[in-house]
């Protein structure tokens, strides 16, 4: 007999694994303004570090998300931790911008085996009407994961130096690879109700599926402007407004943990209470979330002091409201059979559209005005996804029985 899939196990597991791939990801921006003074290199190469990393992920994501809609996930998706956690091991090691430039650019071959899958994985556990709160709990990895990272970079690195970092964040991700394997596989479709039509259920019709691409598509402006923000913000707070660098990762760290907690668990759980009234829910909340996102950006952008961390709190608000309910929408846009590769594709669009160039993009506004010049394009970035999000609602799939009400 198959042995059953506890899903608030697997939940927790997963979890985990992805809370240490946001620290590994995020602790080098902590250190960035170190490496650059060791290796003498340009704000542009810092943001070229980021843009390799996601050309990497994104190119990895849609072959990862193919080969776990056809054989076992929980193998790939140890793999694939197993994988970045060895290459942040060795980027503590490096003493030339070249190879930080290599290894850096593998754990983003690692870290998106296991993200393109993971949230398909989840999805055969949970129906649609609780998605969003089962992604919240997943995603909460990212505020928490980022702050981590960057008081891990920030407090170790002025101790210790900037590679004692990236020793302590690796460590964990061997460990909990070898929890995957321990997870049952769920049956794949065993928790949906949404009808299954040609445009949900094969991958030439993901083309014509216009709730999955208004989905990508504002998912990729909003990672865009998240994206820039994570990378820069730390050092435009000590560049800029003369914070010393250690106090700026961990006020920034600190304000993303605050921030992310509240929003990701508010927007899962406000886009499951409004899909009884609305198939349109998740896109509703993210899209009200992004544009209340851009007055604040702008006062954390051009005002000081209470004012500017008031700024930056609320954008990080307003900004990760739509973490949970954006990936709801984009699991309940496709079915179970094409899942894992969707969520693969719906990768390489947000970080090939997103935060594979605005890093380098804001990097080189940098070297030719001022940081704070280079923040304008996010601006874009956002009130277009905005617009996008609220054409999406149109598209949405209606649920054929939501069951019991949301708690």
């Amino acid at each position: 007999m198959k042995p059953r899939t506890d899903p608030y196990a697997a939940l927790v597991l997963l979890t985990g694994l992805n809370f240490f791939n946001y620290i590994d990801r995020n602790v080098l921006f902590a250190i960035q303004d170190m490496v650059k003074g060791e290796f003498h290199c340009s704000d542009t190469q810092l943001g070229f570090l980021t843009t390799a990393f996601f050309f990497s992920y994104m190119i990895t994501a849609p072959f990862a998300g193919f080969v776990a809609d056809r054989y076992p996930r929980k193998l790939i998706m140890a793999g694939g931790a197993v994988v970045w956690s060895l290459f942040t091991l060795l980027t503590a090691v490096t003493h030339d911008f070249e190879t930080l430039l290599v290894r850096h650019t593998l754990v983003g071959v690692g870290e998106a085996t296991f993200v393109a899958i993971a949230p398909a994985f989840l999805s055969d556990m949970f129906p649609e009407h609780r998605r969003g709160r089962m992604l919240s709990v997943f995603y909460l990895a990212i505020p928490v994961g980022s702050a981590c990272g960057y008081l891990i970079g920030g407090v170790l690195g002025h101790r210790f130096g900037w590679r004692s970092p990236f020793y302590v964040a690796a460590a964990p991700g061997f460990l909990l690879a070898l929890g995957i394997l321990l997870i049952p596989e769920p049956a794949r479709g065993s928790a949906d109700r949404i009808p299954e039509s040609l445009e949900r259920t094969t991958v030439l019709g993901l083309f014509r599926n216009g709730g999955y691409w208004t989905c990508s598509l504002g998912m990729a402006m909003m990672t865009f402007t998240v994206g820039g923000l994570q990378v820069w913000m730390p050092t435009f707070l000590s560049r800029v407004r003369g914070v010393p660098l250690a106090s700026a990762n961990t006020i920034f760290g600190s304000m993303t943990l605050a921030s992310g907690l509240v929003a990701t668990l508010a927007g899962g759980w406000l886009g499951d209470r409004l899909l009884r009234r609305t198939k349109g829910a998740h896109f509703l909340v993210s899209a009200v979330g992004m544009t209340l996102a851009l007055p604040a950006m702008a006062v954390a952008i051009h005002a000081e002091g209470a004012a500017m961390y008031a700024g930056i709190l609320l954008a990080e608000f307003f900004l990760l409201l739509n973490t949970a309910p954006l990936n709801a929408a984009l699991v309940n846009s496709v079915g179970a059979s094409v899942r894992a590769t969707a969520v693969a594709v719906n990768m390489f669009v947000i970080h090939l559209l997103g935060d594979a160039f605005s890093p380098t993009l804001i990097g080189w506004i940098s070297d030719r005005s001022d940081l704070q010049t280079g923040f304008a394009p996010t601006f874009v970035a956002v009130a277009i996804s905005a617009s996008v999000l609220f054409l999406g609602m149109r598209f949405a799939p209606a649920v054929l029985s939501l069951g019991d009400e949301p708690r």
